[in-house]
């Protein structure tokens, strides 16, 4: 069923879905032209289900059955399936229902719901993720209530509506378990929804990275090409499991040494995971193979899709069509590969050549194959292992929001490293890189500002400077190269967190000591003066000063700079036991080390893990010291979560930049952490909200705008529907004639200010535009007329009249809805000179009360709000509640795509907000507050 052949057909419902097992399933509504389908699946359905559906034996259903079953009106009558494959594993019903229980229309706004789900599926989450649903789509049609009628012996059906999180009320009647639910989202419904998300989708994952078998397919007899290639990878890198050669014109039973099958069907066991190497336009055949087969995963390796131009972009989402219609994931295409280093799995389904890189700490995502390879070359060379590695190409389905699902709770994984091109769903990326980083590190490195061929996502029109303030503001290390994104995850990986700013610094250079300290100063770090030892400083030495600034209680951080002797062979293997001597006996601050022209030094120092070891400003130059202080007992590390504490493992670094920046960027995250843990924020209520008025106050203004039209708001308009979310706008009248203006201001009362509204003119004080504080009549005529002399005629001005407010400092507010942050909060001070630097601060929408603070001190200019030279400082919580209910509406009516408030001023006692621009569209069918699906692209 298409819009085409029936336009009251609600397509924004077709929804792919990760069940609880990590499979996928298609949930649709059910059509007239799914008669056959539902008769198959019911039959399939044990008596023991039908019985609890319907309450007797029911071993077959009527015509009349099947035509109900069937035929909905999509507004109170709404069936959904779940498929697989285009057959039916799953359906819910709703029916909307009056007070006396029978049949109803709106206003009616209750509705009773029954699912039945086929016996071979039950367990797998397909019944609670069609009651998210039916439940938004319940919602999106005016009901609020769904009433349900259980057997008590029914107890998994049971179990799904009180698991559900949705307010309830239960009883026994007639036999009966009787349940009302409260379709209104609630904190505990979506929390339970997003950790059935977090567990499906990391459980999609982990299918994909351990695997009990293997089957490459495309694999040439001759040895050469992609699929020969992976395979020889999988087989040298000692993958534990089954692995399988497919080549439709294999005539004997080994290649390369591998068990090899003409087709995937042809192979007597199950497969979970195939690669897929063959040219395009043959991938189809081997999709279907594998889906026949039961295969859980695909690699698809081969190229000609998205980046190949618009052909090949149809052929990539066909693509990815068909390996979900099948219940699969696929990572590609364009794919480098994966690994995963697990000793039971050791798993290299990637293009990298064996011996794969060895067990680390470290997870590693990209969505380039070359930079990928650049990643695992240098983490190599470094001495760093990996837990895991997903190199994704186009990301057509499997991206990075997926595998920080799966790293969330991945016990072998204690620091996430991605690059990505793009961000595809930025607002759920935020919210699980958020949740992340509250137990483990994640360090991003974003490339261009355009979305490369392949990938469907659109581009962001925010400066690189505020996309890297909203990452932070999720708790996301921002880097801006790869080489960064190691040297940083390097330092993460084998040290503790800092437990502050104060950086040591000790070598055997003066003169390096002094670039390091100028470093630290350029980051925003407290640099201790720097302990020269002089270049007759022997290992012994260099492990006697760092073991005192390790136990000194006036340093967070060590960094070590270390020269080549001089007429000396002092073995670089000394100096790394001496160094890792004292970090072992002082385990709880970091250790970085700097290290000019000392190769064999950063070899020596970079011991690759196994395994987890026990969690443990402008100045001029300082002179040379020689101690830090009294020492003290050795501080605790900082709580680090999973990080594995220094031990076997010092980073090093060939400048003294590159080392203070990767602390830098642990001192801040670390920071972050503690406040996280401390203050996570809030996102307030507000008793005189009136989110339902509003909502119908913008299905009135939407009614008559077309889908993807924008409508600007009129100001009574604008007014009137910030007013519903507590923002009081002060009102203007219009003066289209002096005496309009006197009649205007004997309303309002002086003193008064005459503003002209015309689009060149709006906001633009420096052009002569305002006038303020008239005090009378006369000076009112006077400024009339002088506006028309000078800016011209008031037809064109459009001027009108406002009332005069207490002085203070002039602010913009606004939220915007970015196509690839989503909706953003903003605040900075008004006029040019902001403007001009671009002295603007954001954060991402739903703001917490710690944001909203956060954000109006993290602009330059804010010292001007809290008394800079003396004057009085103004009304910054009045300010911050001004934004956390902007922030409110923008997140609760998803049609508000923009708004701006300029100018709001900010005085002694309260704010005012003399102007409003409202914008206000269509929503998005769905969006990341809705039932879980999966990206479409």
């Amino acid at each position: 069923m298409t819009i085409e052949s029936d336009p009251s057909y609600p397509a924004h419902w077709e929804a792919d879905v990760v069940l609880r097992d990590g499979g996928t399933a298609r949930i649709r509504p059910i059509t007239t032209e799914d008669a056959g389908r539902l008769v198959s699946f019911y039959e399939q359905v044990s008596d023991e289900s039908k019985y609890y559906r319907f309450f007797a034996p029911y071993p077959r259903l009527s015509d009349r059955d099947v035509h109900r079953f069937t035929h909905h009106d999509h507004v109170d009558r709404v069936g959904l399936a779940a498929t697989i494959g285009g057959e039916f594993i799953g359906t819910v019903r709703y029916d909307r229902i009056g007070p006396d229980g029978r049949p109803a229309s709106a206003p009616a706004d209750e509705a009773e719901v029954a699912f039945l789900v086929q016996d071979a599926h039950q367990g797998r989450g397909v019944a609670s993720t069609l009651l998210e649903h039916i439940g938004a789509v319940a919602r999106e049609r005016g009901i609020r209530r769904f009433a349900a009628e259980v057997l008590p012996a029914n107890t998994k059906m049971i179990k799904v509506f009180t698991d559900a999180g949705y307010q309830q009320k239960r009883s026994f009647e007639d036999g009966s378990v009787h349940l009302t639910l409260d379709l209104e989202p609630t904190a505990e419904s979506l929390a339970v929804q997003r950790a059935r998300e977090q567990r499906a989708e990391a459980r999609s994952v982990q299918r994909l990275l351990a695997p009990g078998s293997v089957a490459v397919v495309g694999v040439s007899r001759s040895g050469a090409g992609v699929g020969a290639a992976a395979l020889r990878n999988l087989r040298d890198s000692g993958f534990r499991g089954h692995l399988y050669a497919v080549n439709e014109a294999i005539t004997r039973d080994l290649l390369d040494g591998v068990r090899a099958y003409p087709a995937v069907g042809a192979i007597g066991a199950p497969v979970d995971l195939a690669v897929i190497a063959v040219p395009a336009d043959r991938v189809p055949e081997a999709v279907a193979a594998c889906g026949e087969h039961g295969v859980q995963g695909l690699v698809v390796l081969s190229a000609g899709y998205g980046e190949s131009g618009p052909a090949g972009l149809a052929r990539q989402r066909e693509l990815v069509r068909q390996v979900r219609s099948y219940g699969m994931r696929l990572i590609g295409p364009n794919a480098y590969g994966v690994i995963n280093t697990a000793p039971e799995v050791e798993l290299n389904a990637s293009l990298t050549p064996a011996p794969m890189p060895t067990r680390g700490r470290i997870g590693l995502f990209t969505q380039s194959g070359a930079i990928g390879i650049a990643l695992l070359s240098a983490l190599l060379r470094r001495g760093e292992g990996l837990s895991s590695f997903v190199s994704a190409g186009n990301r057509a389905d499997v991206s990075g929001n997926d595998i920080l699902q799966y790293w969330y709770d991945d016990e072998a994984t204690d620091v996430a490293l991605l690059y990505l091109e793009t961000l595809g769903n930025p607002r759920k990326f935020t919210r699980l890189a958020r949740r992340t980083a509250a137990v483990k590190p994640v360090v991003v490195a974003k490339g261009g500002r355009h979305s490369p061929a392949g990938h469907v996502v659109p581009d962001t029109r925010l400066p690189e400077a505020t996309v890297s303030a909203l990452l932070r503001q999720a708790g996301v290390i921002r880097v801006d190269t790869v080489t960064e994104l190691v040297d940083v995850g390097l330092l993460l990986a084998a040290q503790p967190l800092p437990a502050g700013p104060r950086i040591a610094i000790l070598g055997n250079s003066e003169s390096l000591g002094i670039l390091t300290y100028d470093a630290c100063l350029t980051q925003g770090l407290r640099p201790l003066p720097p302990l020269d030892l002089t270049t007759a400083a022997a290992p012994a030495d260099f492990r006697a000063a760092l073991t005192d600034a390790l136990r000194s209680g006036d340093c967070d951080a060590v960094v070590v700079t270390a020269i080549p002797w001089v007429g000396e062979d002092a073995p670089a293997d000394d100096l790394a036991g001496a160094l890792r001597e004292a970090v072992a006996e002082y385990p709880g601050k970091p250790v970085a080390v700097v290290h000019v022209e000392l190769g064999e030094l950063a070899l020596a120092l970079s011991a690759v893990r196994g395994a987890p070891h026990p969690a443990p400003h402008s100045a001029p130059h300082p002179a040379p010291s020689r101690s830090w202080g009294p020492a003290a007992d050795p501080a605790p590390p900082v709580p680090a979560g999973p990080l594995s504490a220094a031990g076997d493992s010092i980073p090093s670094y060939p400048a003294a930049e590159r080392a203070v920046k990767a602390v830098a960027e642990a001192v801040r995250y670390g920071q972050w952490r503690r406040a996280t843990a401390d203050d996570d924020g809030r996102v307030p209520e507000y008793e005189d909200i009136d989110e339902a008025r509003t909502a119908d106050r913008l299905a009135g203004l939407l009614a008559e705008v077309d889908p993807g039209a924008v409508l600007t708001l009129t100001d009574p308009d604008a007014r009137e529907l910030l007013a519903g979310y507590g923002i009081r706008v002060l009102p203007t009248l219009p003066a289209p004639s002096a005496d309009a203006a006197v009649r205007a201001a004997g309303v309002l009362g002086y003193p008064v200010a005459l503003k002209t509204t015309a689009p060149h003119l709006r906001h633009r004080a420096d052009l002569g535009g305002v006038r303020l504080d008239l005090t009378n009549e006369a000076e009112l005529r006077r400024s009339y007329e002088e506006l028309a002399d000078t800016l011209g005629k008031p037809a064109e001005l459009q001027p009108v009249v406002q009332a005069m407010v207490a002085r203070g400092v002039d602010t913009v507010v606004r939220s915007v809805i970015d196509p690839a942050a989503g909706a953003v909060l903003s605040f900075g001070l008004a006029g040019v000179a902001s403007e001009l630097l671009g002295d603007t601060a954001h954060r991402l929408v739903p703001a917490t009360d710690r944001d909203a603070a956060g954000l109006i001190r993290s602009i330059r200019t804010a010292p001007l709000l809290f008394g800079w030279r003396g004057s009085d400082p103004v009304d910054t919580p009045a300010l911050e509640e001004l934004l956390l209910r902007l922030s409110r509406l923008v997140d609760d009516h998803p049609e508000v795509i923009g708004v701006s408030l300029e100018p709001v001023v900010v005085a002694a006692e309260g704010v005012s907000v003399l102007s409003a621009t409202v914008r206000v569209a269509h929503p998005p069918a769905r969006g990341d507050l809705g039932p879980r699906t999966l990206p479409s692209y």
